[in-house]
This record gives structure tokens, sequence and C-alpha cells, in this order.
């Protein structure tokens, strides 16, 4: 149970060293089942939490912003007592794990996992012309209360790189399952959050080692205006590019991903 009075659904498996997931947007914790069943078996402690209006989480009205998730993980880092963290962030989920680190630094958090995700910023702006145009944004809020299901549906071919490497109709039909188990609200103002939040001093202040995974050919969170600027700005960071990978590559490039975040917590 949250400060606000919100219940956020929390999976714990295994013993060991705690590693924290911090999904991406709209899905929930089951998007890291593959990640946390590899890293259980293998001595770890897996823990992940639906966001605040994911998956089985409260269906909060307010509170879909950078600054609430990453003070709901800062709860959820204390009510479970997790040191010596690794925390993993896929796609908005590593805005808020960055947010976090910015807002109450890494005195619970020895490495950082930053998959697929969306710091610095991903609005294109006069400052950051490599990033996505707002209408991009609005075009996906306005699907949000007309055709949440069928938008789900198409944007499914984008994140997981359909025409191209692709994921099979079961994949995309969970992800569908996934993003209409998020509430409206959450859905909605989600978009605002990891579209508008600018994380660049956030970055700066990321005092532990990162690792940086990312599609190179993500059509969601594009490389050039994400992970490049963020293995630049954080200091101690390893970078990995999947060479023609999409956005939803935990799924795509489940082995990968499994053993690149195996080598960087046990190096």
């Amino acid at each position: 149970m949250l400060r606000d009075g919100a219940a956020i659904h929390v999976k714990d498996w295994g013993t060991g060293r705690p590693v924290v997931f911090s999904h991406a947007w709209p899905l929930s914790s089951d998007a890291f089942d593959p990640q946390m069943r590899f890293l259980a078996a293998r001595g770890l402690r897996c823990v992940a939490h639906d966001r605040r209006g994911h998956g089985r989480s409260s269906r909060t009205l307010a509170g879909h912003d950078m600054d609430t998730y990453a003070d709901d993980l800062h709860e959820l880092l204390k009510a479970y007592d997790l040191r010596d963290a690794i925390l993993v962030g896929h796609g908005a989920g590593g805005g808020e794990v960055v947010r976090y680190l910015g807002r109450y630094g890494s005195e619970r958090v020895s490495k950082v996992a930053l998959i697929g995700a969306i710091p610095p910023l991903m609005l294109r702006t006069k400052d950051n012309p490599e990033g996505t145009p707002i209408e991009t944004f609005d075009r996906m809020r306005e699907s949000m209360l007309t055709d949440r299901a069928g938008f789900f549906r198409d944007f499914a071919a984008t994140f997981f790189g359909c025409e191209r490497e692709g994921a099979d109709a079961a994949t995309r039909e969970a992800f569908v399952d996934q993003g209409m188990r998020t509430g409206l609200t959450a859905a909605y103002f989600g978009i605002s959050a990891l579209s508008e939040t600018d994380l660049t001093d956030d970055l700066r202040r990321v005092d532990v080692p990162a690792l940086v995974i990312h599609g190179g050919d993500d059509r969601f969170v594009p490389v050039e205006a994400s992970a490049l600027k963020a293995a630049r700005l954080i200091r101690n960071t390893t970078l990995k590019i999947y060479q023609g990978a999409s956005h939803g590559l935990c799924a795509t490039h489940t082995d990968w991903v499994n053993e690149d975040l195996l080598d960087f917590i046990t190096g």
C-alpha cells in the first residue's frame, strides 16, 4: 500500500542479490517474466511491480507522471528493504529508474540497466531535433479515447518491428492483452509522462555502473534520441546496440538480453 492508498502488485521471485524491474508502457511486470525466470534460476532475487494504473495495480485517477512513478519505486525499495539492488528499466520503465536515481540517489542501488529506454527526452524540441514530433503523441492520445484496442493491435507491430524481424501472433496478442489491462487514465497520461519528461539532469546524476541496451531499429524510441545520448551522459556506461532489433527486444531477443543482464550483474 502506497502513501496515497494505492495498491501496487509485486512479484518477488528467488533469493539473493535483488534485481528490480520497471516495465515499459503500456505493459505490466509480466513483460519481464522471461528475464525474471532466467535470473531467479541463477541465484538472484527478482522483484517487479505493475506500475500504478497498469496490470493488477490500483486504477488511480492521478499520479501518472515520472515523479510519482519514481516515488512509488522508492516506497517499494523501502518496503522490501532492498539494498545493493540492480535496477532494470525497459522503455518508460527506464525513465522511472533514472528519475528515481535523480530524486533519491544510489544508496540502495549498485547498478542500473536501461533497455530500449526513453531517456533523455523523446519529444522533438529545438534543443532535441532527433526526438519525435508532438503530433505523433497527440495521435496516440486520441487513439486512447477512440479505439484503444485497435491502437494497441496496430502499435504492437511498431513495438516488435513485425514488418522486419517480427514477433509471432501470440506475442502480439499478449501485448494487446497487457495493454488493455492498463487503465485508461494510466495509458492516456502515461504518453505524456514518457514523451515530455526531460531526464537529462537525472542521467548526469547516475553514479553507478550502467548497461544501456537498445534496438538499432527501434521505431518507437529511436536510438539516436535515446541510448546514444544517455550513454554519453552517464559516467560509467556499457553500450550495446542490437542491430536490426526493435523496441520489444526483451521478447524478440530474449536470450541476448538475458545473457547480457547476467554478465552485467555478476561482472
